[in-house]
């Protein structure tokens, strides 16, 4: 993709529905006027996941509620703008109701893109790099045929409580990282980027997950940018077509 007068904007992790529908209420509002004023010069969206903070699609029913952002959402893409959503570690059962509904791609892992020369790996960032070995192996029981096909045969009504439950009690279930700065050399996104690097360049390293808004060099021009969060920071990327900014939505 070649930018001129256009910028991809980037954002993750809003929790939408967290800590309950009503106190999330404000942040889906303002997460919603955040996408009235980027679609003005947008190329792309990108969405790095955990958009809602439960989300698993029955065969005929998904969660209730998000109705603003789902609707402004379809309005973007039916304008002619792409948008690309990545799982999250709370949205991981996402199936294919965004592709059919709101012709917005899914994806489960990382990709790779090329931006007016400049190389991204995009994605999520949950379960990548060294340790959380606690997680990785529970989202190997989370995302397993087996686990989907009965976790459906429970109601939606206790299926979706359930979940709502555990995604704010359990850590191990979520996967939360502590959301103080560790270090450079405990970060796992980071270890993870300066892995890759040593078998492939990219100038920029866009994940989520971390809820803390960071941008750090990990090689010759090369940088990790963490996108923060929308519960406290409410902070978004932009790439116009030379430099990767972090931004703060101050509306």
């Amino acid at each position: 993709m070649q930018l001129t007068d256009k910028k991809i904007y980037f954002a993750s992790d809003q929790h939408l529905g967290a800590p309950t529908a009503e106190e999330s209420f404000p942040r889906e509002q303002k997460f919603v006027a955040w996408l009235d004023e980027v679609k003005g010069d947008a190329a792309a969206i990108f969405l790095l996941g955990d958009l809602f903070d439960f989300w698993f699609e029955y065969k005929t029913v998904v969660p209730r509620g998000f109705v603003r952002v789902l609707g402004k959402l379809a309005e973007i893409r039916d304008s002619g703008i792409p948008i690309y959503f990545f799982v999250g570690n709370h949205d991981l059962w996402m199936t294919d109701y965004f592709a059919k509904e709101l012709n917005i791609p899914v994806f489960h892992d990382n990709q790779e893109y090329e931006f007016n020369g400049k190389t991204f790996l995009i994605g999520h960032g949950d379960g990548k790099g060294p340790g959380d070995k606690g997680y990785k192996r529970m989202k190997k029981v989370f995302v397993h045929p087996f686990s989907k096909w009965l976790y459906r045969w429970l109601h939606p009504d206790i299926g979706v409580r359930l979940a709502q439950h555990l995604s704010v009690k359990n850590k191990l279930i979520s996967g939360d990282a502590d959301v103080k700065f560790l270090g450079e050399d405990k970060e796992w996104l980071v270890q993870y980027a300066k892995r890759k690097l040593e078998t492939k360049h990219y100038n920029y390293f866009i994940f989520g997950h971390r809820h803390l808004p960071m941008k750090i060099s990990v090689g010759p021009d090369s940088e990790y940018v963490n996108l923060g969060d929308w519960i406290g920071y409410f902070t978004y990327g932009v790439f116009d077509g030379q430099t990767f900014e972090l931004k703060k939505f101050e509306r």
